[in-house]
Formats: C-alpha cells, sequence, structure tokens
C-alpha cells in the first residue's frame, strides 16, 4: 500500500514540478531572419567529418548544418513543446534517480515538422541555388546509430544503451558511400535533380535511416562549391527466432549492413523433431547492393524448408532516378514446392511441383525534351521501352490438358513495353515513418505491354495497358490510382484476363493537443476474366488496416474470382517515447467483397473486421514496427472466435513510385 502510494505520489510531483519551474527555452536559431553571426557557433575542434582530407567545415554556419527554415505555425507548438520539457527535464535531473528516469523515458525529440528541417519546404530544390558551379571537395560525414540526427549532429546519446550501441555498431564505410552511393563526382558541373536525387536514393536504402547533402560555396571563389554528404545509419544487426521447447525452436540473425560494407546476410535454421517429413529447416540471403559505380545489385539465397526448396541468383539494376538511361536483371532459379490447392470443393490438396525459373530482361530510358521554359516536372519525363524473356520448365508436376492444371503447363514468354513515365519526389514526415524523412512520388505511369506466350498448349498473344497517377492535392492530401488491365489472346478468345483498380489516399497532417493525426483511406477491386478453373483470389490475410492487403483473418472460405476491399485507418502520432520508441495510436476498419462467376458480386455478404491498436517504432533500428492489435471479425465464417488479438512485427510500408521497368503481365491477387 506504501509502496503505490509512493508511486502515485512521484507522478504527480513530477507533473507538477514540470509546470512550476520557469525556464527560458533556447530560440530556434534556425529561424528566418536569425542571422549567422547572431547563432554561437562551437569550434571547429568539435566538428569532426569523416574524410581523408583534414579540411574542417567551414566555420560561419551553425553545427546543425541547417539551410534556413521556414516558419510555420507549428513553431508555435515545438516552442511550448520545448519549454514543458525543458521544466520537466531541469526538475526530474536534480536527483539520480528521476535523471535516470527521465532519460529513459523522454528524448528531446519533438513531434514536429519544424524538428525536422527544411521538409516544410517541400517544393523547394535546395541547390537550384548553385546550379553550374563546379563540385570542388566532397566531404562525408557519418554520424551515430543514436543520438544525432542529419539535421542536428549536437544532439548527444540520451543513455548508456545508446552510447553502448554507438560503440558497437560498425558504420558505413566512407569509401563505400563515396564510391558505390554517390551519383556525382569532384569537378562536375553541380545538377540540382541530381543532388536530390541522391539524397532521396541514401535514404531509400535500408542501412540509412536518414541521409542529407549539403552545399556551401568555397571561400574566395566564385565557381566552386563544396559538397558535405551527411549520413545516419540503421542498427543493421538482428537476432531472430522463436522457443516452443527443446523439439521446437528456431535461431537465426538479420544483418542489414555487414562489417559497414552494405552487404546484407540474413540467416535462420529452425528444428521441429516431431515433423515426420523433415525436421530442420534453414533458410539464407546474401546481398551485395551497389557494385562500384554500376548501381547493380546481386543476391544469392537458398531456401530449405518443408513445403518449399529453392536456390536462386539475381543481378538487377533498376530506374533509381529519371536520368537513370538502362536498367535490366537477370534470374535463374530452381523451385521445388507443394503448392497448396483449395479445389471448388473447398477440398485441400498438397500438389508437388519442380521447376526451373528463368528470368531476363532489358530498359533503356529517353528523356522527352522540352524548352527552357517548361518546368522541372515536365523536364523529367521519359520514354521507356523494355524486353523481356521469361521461361518456365517443369520436371514435375500433374497431368496437364486443356482443361485441367493448365498453369502448370511449360512456356516461354517474350513481353515488349512502351510507356511513358513523369515522376519527381516531395518530402514530407510522418505519414509511414515515426519522424525520418519520406520521399513522396508524384507523377504518372501509362505503358503498354505486348508479346507472345509459347507455351505448351499453343502459342498465344499478351496485350495489357496500365496507368496511374499520384499528386498532393490542396488542402486535400495526397491521393494516388492505379488501373490495370491484361490478358491472353487465343483463338480470338480471351483467356485468364485481369481488370483491377487501385486507389490510395492519406490526409495532411492534422494536428491535435496528443499530437500529430493522419487518416488513410484505401480501396482495391480485381476481377478475373475467364481464370482457369484452379485460380482463385482471396480476402484472406493479416494485419490491420493498411498493413493488410485483405480483410485481416486468414478463412478458405474468402475466396473468389473477383474481390473488393476497402482498408480506412486512423493514426495519432503520439508525443509519448518509451526508450526511444515513438508510440502511435490506430483505429481501423476492413470491409470486403468476394464471389465465384456464378453469383454478382454484391449479392454475397460484406465481410467486415473493426480493431484498436497501437504501433511502437524506432527509426534508428532495423526492427520492424511493433503493433499490438484487438480486432473484431462479426461475420467471417467457421470463425468461433469474433474477438482476435495479435503481435506482431509490420515492415515499413513504401509508397508506390512511377518509374517503369520490366513488362509484366498484370498480377492477379
Amino acid at each position: 500500500m506504501y509502496l503505490s502510494f509512493l508511486r502515485h505520489s512521484l507522478v504527480w510531483l513530477v507533473c507538477i514540478a514540470g509546470y512550476s519551474i520557469s525556464v527560458v527555452a533556447q530560440p530556434d536559431s534556425s529561424q528566418r531572419g536569425v542571422s549567422p553571426k547572431q547563432v554561437s557557433t562551437p569550434p571547429t575542434s568539435q566538428i569532426k567529418v569523416d574524410t581523408l582530407s583534414n579540411k574542417p567545415i567551414q566555420q560561419g554556419y551553425p553545427d546543425s548544418l541547417a539551410i534556413i527554415h521556414s516558419v510555420t505555425a507549428d513553431s508555435v507548438l515545438m516552442l511550448r513543446d520545448s519549454v514543458f520539457y525543458n521544466r520537466l527535464k531541469t526538475k526530474m535531473y536534480k536527483h539520480r534517480l528521476t535523471r535516470q528516469l527521465y532519460d529513459a523515458i523522454f528524448h528531446d525529440v519533438y513531434n514536429s515538422r519544424v524538428a525536422t528541417g527544411e521538409v516544410n519546404q517541400i517544393e523547394v530544390n535546395p541547390f537550384r541555388i548553385f546550379e553550374g558551379k563546379i563540385i570542388g571537395d566532397i566531404y562525408i560525414r557519418r554520424l551515430g546509430v543514436f543520438g544525432q540526427t542529419v539535421y542536428d549532429t549536437l544532439r548527444k546519446p540520451a543513455n548508456w544503451v545508446e552510447r553502448t550501441g554507438n560503440r558497437v555498431h560498425v558504420n558505413t564505410r566512407e569509401h563505400l558511400i563515396r564510391n558505390s552511393y554517390l551519383l556525382f563526382r569532384q569537378g562536375d558541373v553541380l545538377d540540382p535533380n541530381v543532388l536530390r536525387d541522391n539524397e532521396r536514393l541514401l535514404r531509400a536504402t535500408s542501412i540509412f535511416h536518414d541521409a542529407r547533402i549539403l552545399v556551401l560555396p568555397r571561400a574566395g571563389s566564385k565557381q566552386f562549391v563544396d559538397v558535405y554528404v551527411i549520413t545516419q545509419d540503421v542498427w543493421s544487426l538482428l537476432p531472430n527466432g522463436g522457443f516452443g521447447g527443446l523439439t521446437n525452436f528456431s535461431v537465426g540473425f538479420d544483418q542489414l549492413n555487414f562489417r559497414g560494407l552494405g552487404h546484407h546476410l540474413f540467416a535462420q535454421v529452425a528444428y521441429s523433431g516431431t515433423d515426420p517429413r523433415q525436421k530442420v529447416e534453414y533458410q539464407s540471403r546474401y546481398t551485395v547492393p551497389f557494385i562500384g559505380k554500376t548501381f547493380l545489385t546481386a543476391e544469392a539465397s537458398l531456401l530449405y524448408l518443408r513445403d518449399l526448396k529453392q536456390a536462386s541468383l539475381k543481378l538487377y539494376r533498376p530506374f533509381l532516378t529519371p536520368d537513370m538511361k538502362y536498367a535490366g536483371s537477370i534470374e535463374l532459379n530452381h523451385t521445388q514446392i507443394n503448392n497448396r490447392l483449395i479445389t471448388r470443393s473447398d477440398s485441400v490438396l498438397l500438389v508437388p511441383l519442380s521447376y526451373d525459373y528463368s528470368d531476363v530482361w532489358i530498359g533503356r530510358s529517353f528523356r522527352l525534351f522540352y524548352k527552357q521554359r517548361e518546368s522541372d516536372e515536365k523536364g523529367r519525363s521519359r520514354l521507356i521501352v523494355a524486353l523481356r524473356n521469361t521461361r518456365y520448365s517443369y520436371s514435375r508436376r500433374p497431368d496437364v490438358t486443356a482443361d485441367t492444371n493448365q498453369i502448370y503447363q511449360d512456356s516461354r514468354t517474350t513481353l515488349f513495353s512502351v510507356g511513358y513515365s513523369r515522376r519527381k519526389y516531395v518530402r514530407d514526415v510522418l505519414i509511414y515513418g515515426f519522424g525520418r524523412t519520406e520521399d513522396v512520388p508524384i507523377g504518372e505511369t501509362i505503358a503498354g505491354i505486348a508479346g507472345y506466350d509459347n507455351a505448351e498448349l499453343g502459342r498465344r498473344l499478351y496485350t495489357g495497358l496500365n496507368f496511374s497517377q499520384g499528386k498532393y492535392v490542396r488542402h486535400l492530401g495526397y491521393l494516388y490510382g492505379l488501373v490495370n488491365l491484361g490478358g491472353y489472346i487465343r483463338n480470338s478468345h480471351i483467356e485468364q484476363g485481369v481488370f483491377s483498380f487501385e486507389s490510395n489516399y492519406f490526409s495532411p497532417l492534422l494536428k491535435t493537443k496528443w499530437g500529430n493525426m493522419r487518416h488513410f483511406f484505401n480501396t482495391r477491386f480485381t476481377t478475373g476474366i475467364n481464370r482457369f478453373t484452379n485460380e482463385y483470389i482471396t480476402l484472406g490475410s493479416s494485419g490491420g488496416g493498411i498493413n493488410t492487403d485483405g480483410i485481416g483473418i486468414n478463412s478458405d472460405a474468402l475466396r473468389g474470382t473477383k474481390r473488393w476491399l476497402i482498408n480506412y485507418e486512423n493514426i495519432l502520432f503520439s508525443r509519448l517515447n518509451l526508450v526511444g520508441f515513438r508510440i502511435a495510436f490506430i483505429t481501423f476498419a476492413n470491409l470486403g467483397l468476394t464471389s465465384f462467376p456464378e453469383r454478382p458480386l454484391f449479392s454475397g455478404p460484406l465481410y467486415q473486421g473493426y480493431g484498436i491498436g497501437f504501433r511502437l517504432r524506432n527509426e534508428n533500428l532495423t526492427f520492424n514496427s511493433f503493433q499490438i492489435r484487438l480486432t473484431y471479425y462479426p461475420n467471417i465464417p467457421g470463425n468461433s472466435i469474433p474477438f482476435r488479438q495479435a503481435f506482431e512485427g509490420i515492415p515499413t510500408l513504401r509508397l508506390r513510385d512511377f518509374d517503369l521497368s520490366a513488362p509484366q503481365i498484370v498480377p492477379y491477387r
């Protein structure tokens, strides 16, 4: 009883003390109108640059390395938060116990766009004023995983855990960043788009939490500028596994940045002593990204699982930026799988398959020229042509006839595509991430695909068309749409056709007294046209809200040849911070319809799932976001437990881009 009383008293004392002490917040030196002379600059010895040159960062600029920020109403909220947390911190730092409690729970980071620097100027390219200058020296600065940020390099780790993490982690090597991840060299004429793309490219890789590029004029020169590349790694080593007893366990690891070389190594071993078919399972994958200046990525993987055995090799290079001229891929794999097939009579069959697969494609991008007065957005438009050849060769399969098991026929497909792509990127925060800079693609694509499938049951023509567009709508938010149509033509009839539509939306960042909030709305419609008898799609899935591509629960009854899915999610990015983990609260609803051809889609029941939960995420870690949710499913067939709870790791979602790559058959899913 006494301990309970003391705990409650301590909480109230902390809250009262936080509001009772008069503390003046540090002024925001990044605001417009503050000259560099008014900002106290630390001595050069405190500014370390990881470079072979001994030239320091020029003085006269604050060590936050920030360009002048735009002042918004959000700065008022940040100032208020700063005053509150400074009061609380000052009071709690008077005693060792309360100081440790503060360091464990709070971060001096406020859930505000001002804290993320220039991302408020989402339509401004900060490198435009240096266009045409000659790039002189290139300096690389690698920040620790914890504490510092690319917008505030003076921040320190908050506790001993973060300090230990920085010492243990091996940062990405400087020569690797310089020789493999930069799109520019010393002596190049500065192109603002190249630097903007390079900054986005660094952020998009799995080894960096965030990245920033700064251009500073060289003293005494009107022609040369120096470029500073600032990167912050993520914590790269993630153990994984599970334990269900001495006869059922798994152990492994995922290393995203092996020895600072940027290599990705994943391995896992599982043991199931009671499984009569296979007791030991193994899977591994090794990836070498951006080999030299080629931007080629090599990947080898091996799966030795109970129902899937596969060995594969892949070498690929996508159109990473709109300015890249060539892209392509070579992939080879051998697969043995026990394919789980559900028939129309709801019986489950395990179909053993063994096949070799090869995939080769190459693409070429051509710039569409516009006059100088045309906008930069049009100047990034491209005409892209690509050629692809894929081959399936089965050595084990069920009997294939014109009426049964057609999806297992040997085939060699050659496709050609021509398309138009226009893309640029807008920087924003608090969309799918919890504070890191996110590059939102805006633009459009339209592509036509044609080719032949030299299949075992006869040659057939393939044609397809897709269109996508995404943009920010003023005062409304971000809206994306995708339409796909494709199918095979044989004997003047369409078979294995697909029509699909997808739309994604998220609202502007809405400010509340509890934090920042967004609304998400996604809808997806897919219907098959003369599909084979053993082909279907399902509403069954896992996850909740926008983190699922289905209703959120697995059930063999949720099958059909057409489906319509609607996901809604509200997410509140709270100001709470637990040992470096940001907390977001979610509410969501999943609605779906599915049916076979003999029944109209809207005549069936509307399957539903409603839920609440919260997510935890530390952007400096490779760990997936942790999600705890409670979902209510009122009308799922065969579901005897309407309330389902889940604790799960969910990967960070990414927005769909507008790059065109390999010609693709419209997926039926």
